[in-house]
């Protein structure tokens, strides 16, 4: 008898079960992506650090945020772009935001970020997304972002040495639990850049790691 193995869920349907049953909390909100997203000591420094990077550059960039969610984020960002293309693989989410957000320079798509073409941009910023897919999904993603100037990715790492990359299943969880994280410089990925520079570092309560955003120069 042939045994069955339990197949993952595709990864747009886990997103979008993680809305509505409310997995990363947040009941009192029609969506919430999370305390990452809402909580005051993790947004104010990440935006700072964010807003400062924008401002820097003599013409502004245009922008396209990889995994937008309920865009608690990026309304804070989106004034310094000159055009910020917000994206997520939950499609009422991305109707809720359109409502929402009506800015002429911004822009909502519905995108599986590891299977869709990405829109062009200067910037990506991938905030808290490639720690949830698996590393095949990673790859995928890898393989698109690499004519980007400017990648501006933020992961849950563990404190301390760890082993990077353990591979999972996409979904509500992330490789924490494995002390292990997203380093797209190592293997199996071995993410080719010009620059690397860490713009902020959050560390959180409990020895549960820390949140660590890393601006990455491409070209």
């Amino acid at each position: 008898m042939t045994k069955k193995t339990k197949q993952p869920w595709p990864t747009k349907a886990v997103m979008e079960q993680i809305y509505d049953l409310k997995l990363w909390g947040g009941k009192d909100f029609d969506f919430y992506s999370g305390t990452g997203s809402h909580t005051p000591d993790i947004v104010i420094p990440y935006t700072n650090a964010l807003i400062a990077f924008l401002k820097k550059h003599s013409k502004p960039l245009i922008v396209c945020d990889l995994g937008c969610g309920d865009f608690n984020i990026g309304k804070h960002l989106a004034k310094y772009a000159k055009k910020y293309i917000a994206i997520d693989i939950v499609e009422h989410l991305i109707k809720r935001n359109k409502a929402l957000y009506t800015e002429d320079h911004l822009e909502f798509h519905c995108l599986d970020i590891a299977k869709d073409e990405i829109p062009p941009a200067d910037c990506l910023i991938i905030r808290q997304v490639l720690q949830h897919l698996s590393n095949a999904e990673v790859q995928s993603v890898i393989n698109k972002i690499a004519p980007y100037k400017y990648i501006v990715l933020t992961e849950h790492v563990p404190l301390g040495h760890f082993t990077p990359n353990q591979d999972i299943i996409s979904g509500q969880g992330i490789r924490l639990k494995q002390n292990s994280g997203i380093n797209l410089l190592k293997p199996p990925f071995n993410f080719k850049i010009k620059e690397e520079t860490i713009l902020e570092e959050h560390f959180l309560e409990d020895n549960k790691g820390r949140l660590l955003t890393t601006l990455y120069k491409t070209v």
